[in-house]
């Protein structure tokens, strides 16, 4: 590897790892907003989307440029093509905190009600999983990439139980409904959250393995 290709994925490793920092901490303002019901939290989180937003596009920029001037082989052009893929997912992330965000707004305007489902035990799976798979990109760790695909499947299962018990409420409680499909929403964008993190998980063992798991292949 030249001396400016490790510099410019030095760099590109730096803001990626910077911008996880920044999506990591707008999702737990989002869900603190949440279980405090603290709308100005929440509007403070969709008023910094937009700094994700510009560094989504800086990052693309630099795993773009390094593409083009130095034609990366092997074990660096899968790390630029993972960086890329891992920033898209990153973004999508900061969208889905801005979208709990906003359905705490919402809520926070309706009656007062207790929270009836687990969601923060639901966020506490998917933050576990969102940081270790950060954890696996920083040390390039594919078995803890494995790890957290494998623990998808029961922030799945905390989703659909807690559709289940919201269509429950739904029927004995009609006057509740419109702050169970808001909640319900939050259960829907910290599963998607909970995907996104596997994403990552996934590309970080492509990133050390060179295989693509995604979908159950190269199983």
């Amino acid at each position: 590897m030249s001396v400016h290709l490790q510099r410019e994925i030095d760099r590109l490793k730096k803001n990626l790892l910077s911008l996880c920092a920044l999506v990591e901490e707008q999702v737990q303002m989002a869900v603190r907003a949440l279980l405090e019901r603290e709308p100005e939290l929440a509007r403070r989180v969709e008023r910094r989307d937009l700094e994700i937003d510009q560094r989504e596009v800086e990052v693309e920029e630099e795993c773009l440029k390094a593409l083009a001037l130095h034609q990366p082989v092997a074990s660096d052009l899968r790390f630029i093509v993972a960086a890329m893929k891992m920033n898209s997912d990153l973004e999508r992330i900061g969208d889905l905190a801005v979208n709990i965000a906003r359905k705490v707004v919402t809520i926070c305007s309706q009656a007062t009600m207790e929270i009836p489902f687990d969601l923060a035990g639901m966020w506490q799976k998917t933050q576990r999983m969102l940081r270790d798979s950060l954890d696996a990109l920083v040390n390039l760790d594919a078995r803890l990439g494995h790890n957290v695909c494998a623990r998808d499947n029961e922030v799945d299962q905390m989703k659909h139980e807690i559709r289940r018990k919201a269509e429950q409420l739904m029927q004995q409680d009609p006057g509740r409904i419109p702050v169970l499909l808001n909640l319900l929403a939050v259960s829907r964008n910290l599963e998607r959250i909970a995907d996104h993190a596997t994403n990552i998980a996934e590309d970080v063992i492509y990133m050390v393995e060179g295989r693509i798991i995604r979908h159950g292949s190269g199983e």
